[in-house]
């Protein structure tokens, strides 16, 4: 199933206030709430029910599973007890590590974590079963509703919960995102920084320990107190590895939460710790400053007071930075905001929003080792008008999101490879053509094409044009994407696929028949013929004409024309208004059809009589469209075939069509600009009704 391309440009960042209802009802949280209250009801949410088919997609639960609301499995279930904390986070029989590392983390920020639990609920008054969460998705915040019924075994619950079993805010947090994601089962696997930005709409960075600069710790001391989200974990290199554990305690493949920083005096020397959590609630590091190490023996009781030192098999626990480094591969930051994006920065960063899709056979170009088909991805403009403050380059950070590949995971969707490139633009403000990319080399790149829901880069470029090219690795991969563009200085932002740009001469009028060819003379006494008989310029007069003219063409190979074809065509050259084709209409149509042919041969590179839809946009544009990525998409969905081919039939007809569109809207705009208020994009669309 293609991904449509939907709203094209920059958009404004909505409120963060401002989250959008997403219940199938349409009604708000606190609209289902009081509809329960009124009814004496507990509410049962039908978006997300309590059944198999919220658990898993591929799989059947391995035990009989009981869904129960918390009040069915303590006696004075509590929403929240003594705040939320990453003590409540403690994992289940999913493998979503990922997820409770994110929420340990989350739990640091009570900013965040406030926006992600809002406080207008409990199991007190007001109480109806029904509970909601935001969360952050593609540039805007939704509001998740759900039940508080959860899958329980033997009154226990089987996914996350907490250590105190009457708290249950981290479990229906749990379920709202399940929810979001389409299961349960779609949360297994993943990266923490993905959950962290889906907390707090954040940009990510990541850090390879071993090729962290020198500054390292100050780099993530000063993150924790900016509120930025920090997770780790240790690189596998085979399956097998997968939550295997170490000689020192530590689990590779594993998502782990930083919580801490801090220096202690040791034997007169100040010692860098760090503070790491297992959402496992338990399993520690068993090196130095572990829990029950001697070094501890060395620091003080108020030193380990402030230190919140204790021996508990909790999960969470200190470690040297140096040990740290060693034994950890990976750090992520989840920034909250643009401006932490500088460590002593104090200004706003700039930010700019384009929604995108990659589709199949239009916009689905791949990276640029596929020449020919690179250059029609989505192509967006970057204006850096102004300089760093002291600098003679402009900084900006791109981050390119593929949009909910998690939920379509039942559909057997995996994360896609996904990169971009950015070049120098020329002065021609248009699509670029593949001869452009032959001859030019990028300015900058992502680092990598990777298989990650986002890759985020920083950059720093003279001021300037430049063109930003988001694309899978592989082509003809389909995927809705989020691009964000944050910059230090403002920043002017263009998708050079959003407008429609028509430029449609007026047909030549007819040759007097005393100058006609030999050709127009053959044409003359074939038309009369189909006349005599009855059918003058009718569909199937125009249809038999038609098709015995090009079936006298040796160097184009088609089948029969439609009659869907000929009605078009009549519509689009019936000056008179009579439902036919007259002589004249027909001689000045034949000159524009042999324009088409032309042209479709010219495209036909292989001369297998059909276009490949990739060359479709630059033969449009020949023959007078340069149209906007949706149209394009919609075209090729409707008249390509699976091979991603057009016929020469086809061809004809979205012409025709796109033709008699674009004149129609001409007169009418010409006629009253009052009377439409749709952009010519926008009218080609529906009159075309493709």
């Amino acid at each position: 199933m293609p991904y449509f391309y939907r709203a094209p440009g920059p958009q404004a960042l909505p409120v963060p206030k401002d989250a959008r209802t997403t219940h199938s009802s349409g009604q708000s949280f606190e609209q289902l709430r009081q509809e329960c209250l009124q009814r004496g009801t507990l509410f049962e949410d039908a978006d997300f029910p309590a059944s198999n088919s919220s658990l898993f997609y591929s799989e059947r639960p391995q035990v009989p599973f009981v869904w129960k609301r918390p009040g069915e499995i303590v006696k004075n279930p509590e929403f929240i007890i003594g705040g939320a904390t990453r003590t409540d986070i403690c994992q289940g029989e999913l493998g979503d590590c990922w997820l409770l590392a994110a929420i340990a983390s989350l739990t640091l920020n009570q900013k965040a974590l406030a926006r992600v639990i809002p406080q207008d609920q409990s199991f007190g008054p007001g109480y109806a079963g029904i509970f909601h969460f935001q969360f952050w998705q593609h540039s805007e915040w939704l509001d998740v509703v759900i039940d508080d019924r959860l899958p329980t075994f033997r009154d226990r619950l089987v996914f996350l919960h907490s250590a105190d079993h009457n708290e249950f805010w981290s479990a229906l947090l749990e379920k709202a995102y399940a929810k979001l994601n389409g299961s349960y089962e779609a949360l297994k696997g993943g990266s923490a920084i993905e959950a962290m930005e889906d907390f707090t709409g954040g940009v990510a960075e990541t850090f390879q320990t071993k090729e962290a600069p020198e500054n390292f710790y100050e780099i993530l001391e000063k993150a924790l107190k900016r509120g930025s989200l920090l997770g780790c974990s240790i690189d596998t290199r085979n399956a097998a590895e997968s939550e295997a554990r170490t000689p020192f305690g530590l689990i590779k493949g594993h998502a782990y939460t930083v919580t801490g920083t801090d220096q202690v005096n040791f034997r007169g020397q100040k010692i860098e710790l760090i503070r790491v959590r297992n959402p496992w609630g338990q399993v520690e590091w068993n090196g130095s400053w572990s829990d029950s190490s001697p070094e501890w023996r060395s620091v003080g009781p108020a030193e380990q007071k402030r230190l919140c030192h204790t021996a508990l098999d909790d999960g969470e626990f200190w470690m040297a930075f140096k040990d740290f480094k060693a034994h950890f591969d990976k750090v992520e930051i989840c920034n909250l905001t643009p401006d932490a994006l500088e460590e002593d920065a104090i200004h706003k960063w700039e930010v700019t929003v384009h929604q995108g899709s990659w589709v199949r056979g239009s916009t689905a170009g791949g990276c640029r080792n596929f020449l020919d088909t690179f250059w029609t991805n989505p192509q967006i403009k970057l204006s850096l008008t102004e300089k760093d403050e002291g600098q003679e380059q402009c900084s900006f950070l791109v981050a390119l999101m593929q949009k909910d590949r998690r939920k379509l995971k039942r559909f057997g969707a995996n994360m896609l490879t996904i990169g971009y490139a950015i070049y120098q633009c020329p002065d021609k403000d248009e699509h670029l053509n593949k001869d452009f990319f032959r001859y030019h080399a990028s300015q900058a790149r992502s680092k990598t094409f990777i298989n990650l829901r986002e890759v985020s880069e920083r950059f720093k470029l003279p001021p300037g044009d430049y063109i930003l090219i988001p694309s899978t690795f592989e082509p003809h991969q389909e995927a809705d994407f989020c691009l964000r563009i944050f910059s230090e200085k403002k920043a002017i932002t263009r998708d050079m696929d959003g407008n429609v740009d028509i430029d449609l001469p007026e047909p030549p009028k007819p040759t007097p028949p005393d100058q006609e060819t030999e050709e127009e003379q053959r044409f003359r006494a074939l038309f009369e013929q189909v006349a005599g008989e009855g059918h003058g310029g009718t569909t199937r007069g125009a249809e038999y004409v038609l098709n015995a003219v090009l079936q006298k063409k040796k160097d184009i190979k088609f089948k029969k024309l439609s009659l869907i074809s000929c009605k078009n065509i009549i519509s689009l050259m019936d000056t008179s208004g009579n439902g036919k084709l007259e002589f004249d209409e027909f001689k000045v149509f034949w000159d524009k059809l042999k324009q088409w042919i032309n042209l479709f041969l010219r495209f036909d590179a292989d001369k297998s009589g059909t276009m490949s839809t990739y060359e479709l946009r630059t033969a449009l544009k020949a023959a007078g469209f340069q149209l906007s990525s949706h149209l394009l998409q919609l075209i090729v969905l409707r008249y390509a075939d699976e091979e991603l081919q057009l016929d020469f039939d086809d061809f004809l007809n979205c012409l025709v069509r796109l033709e008699n569109a674009s004149r129609v809207f001409q007169a009418l705009s010409t006629k009253n600009k009052e009377f439409i208020h749709l952009n010519i994009n926008e009218f080609i669309n529906l009159t075309m009704n493709i």
